[in-house]
């Protein structure tokens, strides 16, 4: 008789609603205390366990953040990925950044402390510099794939994909900084995503524009 039969929860569902805990006891920490002084035993006694338990779990406040980075980035991802499939150029990155305040109105705690980590650790010679690096990586690859794989934007347009993407993830977390410094205030963290869909609108289709009329 398995566990499913006799009401016992497997190995991988007591690990899955550990790893839940322990994520939404970090974050509460990090965003009410900011991620100095969130302690390794406060994470553990906040999400039901012993104060030893964390540690022995991650063993480092940085083995603890990545995780937490890891965790909300694969969230953030599989939304992403939903919302983007078989799309391109304008309409990926007019869907991204929907389902990017999509994301920040949903689960604000989990996107300020995703992102009070990334600010604060970015330059800390930590074990997550490596890690911020691969997302900041990642996420500028797939506006330039956007760009690059659309068969209306024009070759002017796609030889910028590169200078093009790197406004848009610049564009991104300068909104999100300005969130962090107020969230309370979603409505205005919305007309910067929307103001943002119109100057990457306009990045598309300038190329074609001055194409088509030389002298604009």
């Amino acid at each position: 008789m398995d566990a499913k039969t006799n009401g016992r929860l497997t190995q991988a569902e007591r690990t899955e609603i550990s790893d839940n805990r322990m994520l939404n006891a970090a974050v509460s920490l990090i965003v009410e205390n900011g991620p100095a002084v969130t302690r390794l035993k406060e994470v553990g006694l906040l999400a039901g366990y012993s104060r030893g338990l964390a540690g022995q779990r991650f063993g480092s406040k940085d083995k603890l953040f990545a995780f937490v980075l890891r965790q909300i980035g694969d969230s953030w991802l599989g939304q992403l990925t939903k919302a983007t499939n078989k799309k391109t150029g304008r309409d990926a990155i007019h869907d991204a950044l929907d389902e990017h305040y999509k994301f920040c109105f949903e689960a604000p705690d989990q996107v300020r402390a995703f992102y009070t980590l990334l600010f604060e650790s970015v330059n800390a010679g930590s074990e997550l510099s490596e890690m911020i690096a691969n997302i900041h990586k990642r996420r500028h690859l797939d506006v330039v794939n956007w760009i690059t794989s659309d068969a209306h934007i024009c070759a002017e347009t796609k030889s910028n994909a590169d200078a093009i993407a790197g406004q848009f993830c610049a564009s991104v977390i300068g909104i999100v900084y300005a969130w962090l410094g107020n969230p309370s205030d979603l409505q205005e963290i919305c007309k910067l995503h929307e103001n943002l869909k119109k100057t990457m609108t306009l990045l598309l289709s300038v190329a074609t524009l001055n194409l088509t009329n030389p002298e604009a």
